[in-house]
């Protein structure tokens, strides 16, 4: 059992409070956008003697586990992080195993530098994800129903102005159509006024009870963080889905989405590959985003964990990691679940009492690794996430 340091990020959108606040720190007025607890190499943990946990997994290969070894050799194969969002994140979607094998072969190729910001491909790892609400969490996340996103247009009395952007989605079938329109509105340069007309007509119905209501505030919203950006009418497409603390999402590879404000516990594959379309100052790369989007519409599902007796497991489903909450009520001693896998255990609340060889006393953003093979037992109240590999 190993103390451990993340890597904090600071993007644009970040919260300046959220993740100091559980990591008892002091705010500094930047915005901390992402606590990283992992090897990838963009945001490197340490353990208390400055060593990264990459190199101490490589020098104790036999702490990742047989199992997660066989399948993805001696390396983690997740990342957990802390995000909080106070504004929304770029318009995105993340690759498959074998289209990030291709596309960062393909970069590579080219010459250009892992660390160049117009690079997409930062890695040859996929990147399906999930996320766990610790505050009511909102975002957008896969393509509405084609015929319900053209009536909802229609209900802000802008149709007739729209009618060329928004037709395919009457007439023609789901998938086509919203590749059709994705494309189009992506590509919205020359016609940007329509991005002002669909926000000024919002503006009259950020009221409105029910889905155009909200179709409406989303539209604004989105438009006070980037005025006039084509990606307003493509985040328009997406469902827009709200979490209570303790529920869940997950993302597969390909699925369009873009959180919008909240703070969340993130575990994924240990990548850090990113294709934008918009809503963002970063580098956006609409040909790579069209080569990984899946255009089936899809609602989003919202997961509960399951278990009992203070330990949960995410119904997550995906080879590179498993995440379980640890969150006894009545003190009691609990055993933490023991998986052929290299672990990451973070507290977000509470305090505990972690006992293996030896004790560690952890509070509220404290985290430690732990090896596949150690037995850990834990008592204390409050809230901590497990990570692990789910070969």
């Amino acid at each position: 059992m190993r103390r451990l340091t993340g890597y904090v990020q600071h993007f644009a959108w970040g919260s300046t409070e959220a993740i100091p606040r559980i990591l008892g720190r002091t705010p500094d007025g930047l915005p901390w956008a992402e606590y990283w607890l992992g090897t990838h190499p963009n945001g490197p943990t340490t353990l208390s003697d400055g060593v990264t946990l990459d190199q101490f997994i490589q020098d104790h290969p036999e702490s990742i586990g047989e199992a997660s070894r066989a399948e993805f050799g001696s390396r983690l194969p997740f990342l957990l992080k802390l995000l909080a969002a106070s504004g929304p994140l770029s318009l995105q979607a993340h690759p498959s195993r074998e289209q990030a094998e291709a596309g960062y072969a393909r970069e590579s190729l080219l010459g250009i530098d892992p660390t160049d910001p117009t690079r997409s491909y930062k890695d040859d790892w996929p990147k399906p994800e999930a996320i766990v609400a610790l505050t009511p969490f909102e975002g957008l996340l896969g393509f509405r129903d084609p015929h319900l996103t053209a009536g909802l247009f229609e209900g802000l009395g802008i149709a007739k102005e729209l009618a060329s952007v928004i037709g395919p989605l009457r007439d023609r079938r789901a998938e086509p159509a919203l590749q059709e329109v994705f494309l189009d509105v992506l590509s919205i340069n020359k016609r940007r006024h329509l991005v002002d007309l669909v926000v000024s007509a919002a503006v009259n119905h950020l009221d409105t009870p029910g889905s155009l209501g909200e179709f409406a505030r989303t539209a604004v919203e989105l438009d006070e963080h980037f005025p006039g950006d084509p990606g307003i009418l493509a985040a328009l497409l997406l469902n827009r889905f709200s979490l209570r603390p303790g529920e869940s999402v997950t993302l597969q590879a390909g699925v369009m989405h873009a959180y919008l404000r909240g703070a969340c516990v993130e575990v994924m594959a240990n990548s850090d590959n990113v294709m934008r379309g918009g809503l963002t100052s970063k580098h956006i790369d609409v040909d790579g985003l069209l080569q990984v989007v899946t255009f089936t519409p899809a609602e989003p599902q919202v997961l509960v964990p399951e278990g009992s007796d203070g330990v949960y497991v995410f119904p997550t489903g995906y080879r590179e990691f498993e995440l379980w909450l640890v969150s006894p009520t009545d003190g009691r001693t609990i055993e933490l679940p023991r998986t052929d896998s290299g672990r990451i255990a973070l507290v977000t609340s509470g305090e505990f009492r972690l006992q293996s060889g030896d004790d560690q006393f952890l509070g509220s953003g404290d985290a430690v690794y732990l090896a596949a093979d150690e037995h850990v037992t834990l008592t204390g109240q409050g809230q901590l996430f497990l990570a692990a590999s789910g070969a």
